[in-house]
């Protein structure tokens, strides 16, 4: 108990220390708060910007399966938004043109995607899925990284969500 107290007292004073403004003051209202200029930025790394992709790509998977081309198309439009950021925060990764690779390896099966969720055609998005996965598999292999194959997830990566479609 006396571990936990001091542990708890410790986070708090770390807390605290973190709040203050530059002068060693707090400041008093969220507003002053927020207009302190950051002392850093973070920006994601290709690898985090992929684990997105993955879940996404997962959740994309489930959505269409069970013919709910509503979240089909949103999660579609996420890994798309995703992409973009790639081409924005990562368009070189360890010498490799990422930028100029994702979309010539991935827009037919994109395209693909959206044509089979606008028009619910499972045959057509489950083509289109294997396409993208593929594509995705052929990307990590001309970027050396062939031991990342891309494919049909197993089990969904979230169980709190319900992929079946509302009505």
């Amino acid at each position: 108990m006396r571990h936990i107290l001091l542990a708890t007292l410790l986070l708090l004073v770390c807390s605290r220390q973190s709040l203050l403004a530059d002068d060693g003051h707090f400041p008093e209202t969220a507003a002053q708060a927020a207009a302190q200029p950051a002392t850093e930025t973070y920006t994601p790394g290709l690898g985090e910007f992929m684990m997105s992709v993955q879940q996404h790509h997962a959740k994309l998977w489930f959505a269409g399966k069970s013919g709910n081309w509503s979240l089909a198309g949103y999660e579609l439009g996420e890994i798309s938004e995703i992409f973009e950021d790639i081409n924005r925060w990562t368009p070189v990764w360890q010498g490799h043109p990422v930028a100029r690779l994702i979309h010539p390896m991935t827009g037919a099966a994109m395209l693909g995607l959206q044509q089979s969720i606008a028009h619910h055609d499972k045959a057509a998005f489950r083509r289109s899925f294997d396409q993208l996965s593929g594509s995705c598999s052929t990307c990590h292999t001309a970027t050396g990284h062939d031991d990342i194959i891309i494919q049909r997830p197993v089990f969904p990566p979230l169980t709190n969500q319900r992929y079946r479609p509302v009505h």
